[in-house]
């Protein structure tokens, strides 16, 4: 099951730009900008809670689950 970061959505909900994010969170901008292109790649915890101390939000809103493909689902059945 991927798990999705969802951090465009949310800083963009309450007004924060790529730039200001990277400020607040205390991490390289170009790790941002990855994050915005690349919701699903892996980052550590520590990412996370800094991430979600900056957005003022509890680090499971940033996070969410995808349901499994129809097919993935299938062969897990079979």
């Amino acid at each position: 099951m991927p798990i999705r970061i969802k951090i465009r959505e949310i800083a963009q909900k309450k007004g924060i730009g790529q730039s200001r994010l990277s400020r607040l969170a205390d991490m390289d901008i170009h790790m941002i900008q990855r994050l915005y292109r690349d919701p699903y790649a892996n980052i550590t915890l520590a990412t996370l809670e800094k991430l979600s101390r900056a957005l003022r939000v509890d680090p499971s809103e940033l996070i969410e689950l995808e349901p499994p493909l129809e097919e993935e689902q299938v062969a897990k059945d079979s």
